[in-house]
């Protein structure tokens, strides 16, 4: 897993394969969705891979052991409406017991700036890793926003996970965050006129719920 500057590019040879067969524009409103899922999955095991342990007693058919399992507060996933609800469903398929919380925010189509519309998060958001997903970190303020939201609540450990990055995101997004680790499948080349990652995918929203 490359790291760079605080940010780690997961390059599971699996997780590549879905993401090209994600890329494709051929590719099905269905087929999209499934991908999204499946490369959810394999993203959070590797953002997981720090979860504290600790050592309980437990009984086997056969005998009494010490076994680990995770210690404290349970995760929260928090997805920024609505496009991050496409890695959401399968994070929580991996970890059921994961507390979720969802911001909603729309670009501006003029000054491509934030817009919060929604807001919900676990009361005791501050015991908990935060995990905020989002599938483009594009120009980096919906993200930026999205994570200042959650500190104003009270979360002091949070990590970022999307499916592609634009090296102009990631630049405002360390600037405005310079603690929070950013975990993506891939950085592309950069942002076109209208904001959007190239080569990228096209509109995430769009594509996962079938919508222009």
């Amino acid at each position: 897993m490359p790291e760079k500057r605080n940010v780690t590019v997961l390059d599971h040879p699996l997780l590549q394969h879905k993401l090209t067969l994600l890329r494709q524009k051929d590719t099905s409103t269905a087929a999209f969705r499934q991908l999204t899922r499946e490369i959810s999955l394999l993203m959070c095991y590797e953002v997981t891979r720090n979860l504290p342990l600790e050592t309980v007693t437990i009984e086997t058919p056969l005998e009494t052991m010490q076994a680990p399992r995770l210690s404290g507060k349970k995760l929260c996933f928090v997805s920024i409406l609505r496009a991050g609800n496409g890695l959401l469903d399968g994070m929580v398929d991996l970890v059921p017991s994961a507390r979720v919380g969802h911001i909603g925010l729309y670009r501006d189509p003029a000054t491509l700036i934030p817009v919060e519309y929604y807001l919900k998060l676990p009361a005791d958001i501050g015991e908990r890793l935060s995990i905020v997903v989002d599938p483009m970190l594009a120009t980096g303020h919906s993200a930026s926003a999205a994570v200042t939201r959650l500190k104003e609540a009270g979360a002091e450990k949070i990590e970022f996970l999307c499916l592609l990055a634009a090296p102009e995101g990631l630049a405002v997004f360390q600037e405005t965050h310079p603690d929070v680790p950013v975990f993506t499948a891939a950085i592309d080349r950069g942002l076109d006129d209208h904001g959007y990652i190239r080569p990228g995918l096209g509109d995430a929203g769009d594509r996962l719920f079938g919508t222009r």
